[in-house]
């Protein structure tokens, strides 16, 4: 962090997660610049500023807010900027901020996948942090986001990819502690990697029946589905090198065997950071028309287990049919849920 005083902050992305987070930031008096893609969201935001509904109160606050493209016009150069933008959207978004991101400053990568690779790649590892977010939000409409788990349901994990910035990391941690709890973490590679197992279990395969993911793992056929794609993908976390730890407020006591703690961090999710509601940012993308981290998440377990001479069928099956919703072969649907089931059943007995 620099010695000028208080960093400048730039969150680049603020859409549901990015503004919710962001509008934190803001109302604690902090120097925060809200950059978005989308022009009527920053339109809303410059005339009305920001709202954030929360399940027990209610954020208004006015924001300093930019078009995308005033990224060029940017003169004094940010200290922090948390990159909050779709995981495939993560290395032109790096390359554009790069310019303005300060020569000891961190992009914090508060996304999905395996992206801190993807920003290490483009400002280099010791000006990247690789995060862990845990947070449930939707946003439909420009200049509102919906967040449905406040400062205290929130959670975070952050660590240096290049080991000799390590301890600069808790710089960063004390203002995202403004936003909910931060733990600062030793190897943020498997933290990662650990919240990624859960997101392949999770996201894509509650999209393709199109339900709310409580709703999906009520059905305990489909809760086996996600489950399978969860156990794939630790398999390919192990085989990557990641160790099994404990992210988002587990006990340090948890199962070391890879299937059971699979089903204890499924569990904590549905419990702790859902509602009845809640819809994965996977199904809200394709309700709005966009295309999701298919890739991102379960095609990375593919990959990986595919470098080993291994496979991850179940997987392989999600991603399949998601590019086949994507390309408009198919709809999201609960008809999708019996191609799953059945190849579950399936593996099941292959075992």
């Amino acid at each position: 962090m620099n010695q000028k005083g208080s960093p400048r902050i730039a969150f680049v992305g603020t859409g549901a997660q990015g503004a919710s987070i962001a509008a934190d930031f803001a109302v604690a008096g902090l120097d925060v610049t809200f950059i978005d893609q989308w022009p009527a969201h920053v339109e809303a935001m410059r005339a009305n500023g920001l709202t954030v509904n929360l399940p027990e109160r209610q954020i208004h606050t006015s924001v300093k807010a930019m078009h995308l493209c005033e990224i060029a016009e940017i003169k004094e150069l940010f200290d922090v900027v948390f990159m909050v933008v779709k995981a495939y959207d993560t290395r032109w978004a790096a390359e554009m901020i790069k310019p303005v991101l300060a020569e000891d400053g961190f992009i914090i990568g508060l996304q999905n996948g395996m992206t801190h690779e993807d920003i290490a790649g483009i400002v280099g590892p010791e000006r990247t942090i690789g995060a862990v977010i845990e947070i449930a939000s939707n946003m439909w409409e420009p200049g509102i986001t919906n967040r449905q788990n406040d400062t205290d349901e929130s959670w975070f994990a952050l660590g240096a990819v290049d080991p000799a910035q390590q301890h600069r990391v808790e710089d960063v941690a004390k203002l995202l502690r403004h936003s909910g709890t931060v733990e600062v973490v030793d190897d943020i590679k498997s933290a990662k990697w650990m919240k990624l197992v859960v997101n392949a279990a999770e996201l894509i395969p509650s999209a393709i029946i199109d339900t709310a993911l409580r709703e999906a793992a009520e059905d305990p056929e489909f809760l086996d589905v996600m489950r399978v794609a969860g156990y794939e993908a630790m398999q390919a976390a192990l085989a990557d090198g990641a160790t099994i730890m404990p992210i988002i407020g587990m006990p340090p006591t948890m199962s070391n065997d890879p299937d059971r703690y699979v089903d204890q961090i499924f569990d904590m999710v549905l419990s702790t950071f859902s509602r009845d509601d809640t819809l994965t940012c996977s199904l809200q993308d394709w309700r709005k028309g966009r295309r999701a981290e298919v890739q991102e998440v379960n095609g990375i377990v593919v990959d990986v287990l595919k470098t080993q001479g291994r496979s991850a069928p179940m997987n392989d099956l999600v991603v399949e049919m998601a590019l086949e919703i994507e390309a408009g072969r198919r709809r999201p649907g609960l008809e999708n849920a019996a191609r799953l089931i059945e190849a579950c059943k399936a593996m099941a007995v292959e075992a």
